[in-house]
């Protein structure tokens, strides 16, 4: 093989570690794992790369598989949606407080967890929307939300500061 396919090969390869490492960051796990199993299929000669995308390739094997939690009232979704915003996986979180909605939908606090897991996805409209919701729903969130740092990104919004009636 000559030296320059073997660098164009070995840049091939690095740029699909690479853009697999990517979206491992952001929790796209199938793309991570399409770009990790491309570079051992097609590069299996890199065996530094390929032995790094093996360990990749197995903990988003790991984190695809589905958890299996028996979810029966709100409060159960309402905790493992609080854990969800924990692990930064807002997405999952939102999912699971919709299904909680079709339980109760006057329980303000599966607004307020909505509210958070929006602020911290950066969709602010969205948050102050159901974040509003909650407060008609229950006045006290409305405290709770002036000292909650997941609002930070929102402190300074002006209808933030009038929905907590902060000023």
């Amino acid at each position: 093989m000559s030296e320059l396919k073997k660098k164009d090969d070995y840049q091939k390869a690095l740029s699909l570690y690479s853009q697999g490492i990517k979206d491992f960051r952001r929790r796209d796990l199938e793309k991570a794992v399409s770009s990790f199993e491309n570079l051992i299929e097609k590069f299996p000669e890199e065996h530094e790369l390929v032995d790094r995308a093996r360990v990749y390739l197995t903990i988003c094997q790991k984190g695809q598989k589905k958890e299996s939690v028996n979810l029966k009232t709100v409060e159960d979704y309402l905790l493992y949606a609080q854990m969800k915003i924990n692990q930064a996986d807002y997405e999952g979180a939102l999912k699971l407080l919709e299904k909680a909605l079709e339980f109760k939908k006057e329980e303000a606090r599966i607004y307020y967890l909505m509210a958070i897991a929006y602020v911290q996805s950066n969709r602010p409209e969205d948050s102050l929307e159901v974040l509003k919701k909650a407060i008609q729903k229950d006045k006290s969130l409305a405290v709770l939300a002036q000292n909650e740092t997941d609002f930070e990104p929102l402190w300074e919004d002006k209808r933030f500061k009038i929905l907590v009636k902060l000023s």
